[in-house]
């Protein structure tokens, strides 16, 4: 089997390598939008095309041609759309899923393949590493068997948007009326390699907050 990868995000791409190391399936892996050439992805005629973690347009010609699939971290149709950890954090959430589904025009709304709990507890890292221990063994599953895909719920859907760097200021309005789990939750989930959470001082520079705890001692 052909298996033709796509990607620019470290996780993504760690997923893409450990499946290549570890299958008897031949793989072609594209690691940036550069490299990307969609003439060389046809050329290869892949059985499967992965555009995990994948923040570009696909053209609708290239979803009908093959299948597509893209790996989405929350439990669609819930959270489609940008920066779906960091939304799912800072409104609250503890527990979510690794989805993947097959392509189609529309966002994040194909039929859902596969898809298993993930926590979103501890440090961005530790998120992304569960993300790729999860994508390695469902993405495994896929390609080796058959799999019957299944129509997401359009009516629960909720969409969110890619957060810009001047959401990760730590504001005096949300320093005196939000919780301390809110902060740091908003501290945690902008860790590198995300624009970290920072304070604006009065002398007009940032004080970048990379690491925070919560002492429940009064």
């Amino acid at each position: 089997m052909r298996i033709a990868c796509v990607g620019y995000r470290s996780w993504a791409l760690n997923i893409y390598d450990r499946l290549s190391q570890n299958s008897d399936h031949n793989f072609l892996i594209f690691r940036s939008k550069a490299q990307f050439k969609e003439e060389v992805l046809r050329d290869f005629r892949p059985d499967f095309v992965l555009f995990y973690g994948w923040s570009w347009y696909v053209s609708e010609q290239l979803l009908s041609d093959f299948k597509c699939l893209m790996l989405h971290p929350s439990p669609l149709p819930k959270y489609r759309g940008g920066s779906p950890i960091q939304n799912q954090i800072i409104a609250g959430e503890s527990d979510s899923k690794v989805s993947i589904f097959l392509m189609n025009k529309e966002m994040d709304a194909g039929d859902i393949v596969a898809h298993e709990y993930l926590s979103l507890d501890g440090s961005i890292s530790d998120i992304f590493s569960r993300i790729e221990s999860i994508g390695i063994r469902i993405t495994s599953e896929i390609i080796n068997s058959s799999f019957n895909p299944v129509p997401q719920q359009h009516c629960d859907a909720t969409y969110c948007k890619r957060r810009t760097p001047a959401e990760s200021e730590i504001t005096l309005d949300e320093l005196s009326t939000m919780s301390s789990v809110y902060i740091y939750n908003k501290i945690r989930m902008l860790a590198d390699p995300y624009p970290n959470a920072y304070i604006r001082m009065i002398d007009g520079k940032r004080l970048i907050i990379k690491v925070a705890e919560i002492n429940s001692d009064v």
